[in-house]
């Protein structure tokens, strides 16, 4: 079989069983490699072939996504060989490959608590930038489906989320009665039309204004931790897990939210069973 055809079968595969976002980021890294073994017999590519196509195509990557890449050719290869029965190793599993490419074990963030958020949004500059601030860190928004959000998008209390990140045609998030009244001020007050984006700014725009405002508070900050607080906050106030990883955080998979919750205390531990069962 060669890899041209072993590809085909791995992406009609993958047709009904993965995300459409996962569907995107194997389809060209995968096309890559098609590009370069197309005609190769898939018993005739070595560990070695792999390496240096990786090393190639990931040398200017970071460690994350150049692991990413690994595991995306393996995936390919453990497919194929079970799908197959072929007697065969993954090439992929070799101890080189495996070291240089094994996953990045991400130090546990810290927690953000409701004075320094509060303190962060009140030190905002602007109405635009606050609004930011809040969709993530009270509404749970991804940073990319705040700044892709259009005047059409918002009904009420509600977001209209198209091409979610979950591959859904589209999600609905929802915002407190505030919030939801200060964003159609100043959507109205900007005179958007529905298709305009109500902030049109980039990434490492939103990256600078979060890590400003995090200096003013010695905090080191990123938007994503914006959103984990959204998730962090519910659940140390008692809203169930469901809640927290349906409607606010909008998980497919309960045990990804159970990562951005991070680990309790001691502390924190016994304060919870002495509000539940007294001292």
């Amino acid at each position: 079989m060669t890899i041209q055809k072993a590809i085909e079968l791995f992406k009609n595969h993958q047709k009904s069983t993965v995300k459409k976002s996962t569907l995107k980021s194997y389809g060209k890294f995968l096309d890559k490699f098609e590009k370069r073994f197309a005609k190769h017999d898939i018993l005739s590519v070595s560990a070695d072939d792999i390496s240096n196509f990786l090393e190639e195509c990931t040398e200017s990557l970071n460690k994350s996504t150049r692991h990413l890449r690994y595991a995306q050719i393996k995936a390919l290869f453990n497919y194929v060989i079970e799908a197959n029965d072929l007697n065969i190793k993954n090439p992929c599993d070799g101890t080189l490959l495996s070291k240089t490419y094994r996953n990045v074990c991400h130090r546990p963030r810290k927690i953000l608590d409701k004075e320094t958020v509060d303190e962060l949004i009140f030190n905002s500059r602007s109405v635009r930038d606050r609004l930011i601030l809040e969709l993530q860190a009270r509404c749970g928004l991804r940073i990319g489906e705040v700044l892709n959000l259009r005047a059409s998008d918002i009904s009420g209390r509600k977001i209209i989320i198209e091409e979610p990140k979950s591959g859904r045609d589209a999600e609905v998030a929802f915002m407190p009665e505030h919030i939801a009244t200060r964003l159609a001020e100043y959507v109205q007050s900007k005179q958007l039309s529905p298709g305009d984006r109500i902030f049109p700014l980039c990434y490492t725009a939103v990256r600078n204004i979060v890590s400003r405002l995090g200096g003013k508070v010695n905090v080191k900050l990123t938007p994503h931790d914006l959103r984990r607080h959204s998730a962090t906050y519910a659940s140390r106030n008692g809203v169930p897990l469901e809640i927290i990883s349906k409607v606010i955080l909008r998980h497919q998979d309960l045990k990804t939210t159970q990562i951005y919750l991070g680990k309790i205390s001691d502390a924190e531990a016994i304060r919870w069973m002495d509000m539940l069962h007294g001292k």
